[in-house]
C-alpha cells in the first residue's frame, strides 16, 4: 500500500511540474525570452513603400549608385526597423534608427558600388522590422558595363 501511495504522490508532483512549466511558456512570462512581443495585426505598424524597385539603367564598372527609398508608416503603432541587410557587401543600406511614428514618413538610403561587378545586377535589401505584414524587399536593378 505504501508503494502505491508513493507512486501516486510522485506522479502527481511530476504532472504538477509539467503543468506549471507549460503554463509559463504559453503566457510569455519566461524572463529569458528574447523574442519581440507580438502586436495584434490590427494595431501593428504597416509600411507603404513608394517604390520597391529602382532601375539605375546602365553604368560603368566602378561607379556608385545611390537611391533613397521612401516609405510611410500607415499603421497604428510606431515602426521599428532593427536591421537592413543586402545580398552582398557591395550594397550598403542606411535606415532610420529611431521609431517611425504612425503617419510619419521615413527613408532608406541604399548605395551600390559596382567595382568588380559586370552584367545585370539585382541587389536586394531585406528589412527586419516589427511591421505586419513584413516590409517589402527593396531592389536596385541595372546593368554594369566593363570599364574601357
Amino acid at each position: 500500500m505504501k508503494k502505491l501511495f508513493l507512486i501516486a504522490l510522485c506522479a502527481a508532483a511530476f504532472s504538477a511540474c509539467q503543468s506549471k512549466s507549460a503554463e509559463s511558456n504559453t503566457t510569455g512570462t519566461d524572463s529569458t525570452s528574447t523574442e519581440t512581443p507580438v502586436i495584434a495585426e490590427a494595431d501593428a505598424p504597416k509600411v507603404k513603400v513608394e517604390k520597391t524597385i529602382y532601375e539605375f539603367g546602365e553604368i560603368t564598372q566602378g561607379e556608385k549608385v545611390t537611391y533613397t527609398f521612401k516609405f510611410k508608416n500607415v499603421g497604428k503603432t510606431p515602426l521599428i526597423i532593427t536591421n537592413a541587410t543586402a545580398t552582398c557587401g557591395c550594397t550598403q543600406p542606411e535606415y532610420p534608427k529611431e521609431p517611425v511614428k504612425p503617419g510619419a514618413d521615413g527613408e532608406i538610403k541604399v548605395t551600390f558600388d559596382s567595382t568588380g561587378k559586370l552584367g545585370l545586377q539585382d541587389k536586394v535589401v531585406t528589412i527586419t522590422s516589427n511591421a505586419n505584414p513584413k516590409f517589402d524587399e527593396l531592389h536596385l536593378v541595372g546593368n554594369v558595363k566593363e570599364k574601357k
